[in-house]
């Protein structure tokens, strides 16, 4: 740990910065077609795989997915929770940087996780409930 905690609070902004595009990858997977479907824009559905075909590669292999995005955010929680006291600055202007660095890594992480829980949602719970309700 640095004397001033300005390198792990980078740190920290960083690793919430790959948890954020982790669990965007989600979303992309699995939360956006569903949407899609749901709202009856089908066509609007084919048309972003036309142009997209990658699409369909995430939604083939969402386990994988899931699982280097939960990694990801397991690797960004567990910095966040290291670093929450970590010292800054005794100047003013970059205690309130690091302070506010610190902060939004926070909340960038808290979306991130959010966004992780819809994405497993759409990917995983729904599926399944859909199944049990259609076969009961």
């Amino acid at each position: 740990m640095s004397a001033d905690g300005i390198p792990e609070s980078r740190a920290s902004l960083w690793t919430s910065v790959l948890s954020l595009f982790a669990s965007s990858s989600t979303l992309v997977c699995c939360a956006l077609p569903a949407l899609l479907v749901a709202l009856g824009a089908g066509a609007a559905l084919s048309s972003l795989i036309a142009v997209f075909p990658q699409v369909v590669w995430l939604s083939e292999h969402k386990v994988g997915l899931f699982v280097f995005a939960a990694l990801a955010m397991a690797g960004s929680g567990a910095l966040q929770w290291r670093n929450r006291t970590a010292p800054c600055p005794t100047d003013p202007t970059l205690r309130d940087a690091c302070l506010r660095t610190r902060k939004t890594s926070l909340r960038l992480y808290a979306f991130s996780l959010a966004v992780y829980l819809l994405g497993g949602w759409f990917a995983f719970v729904q599926p399944w409930l859909a199944g049990s309700f259609s076969d009961g």
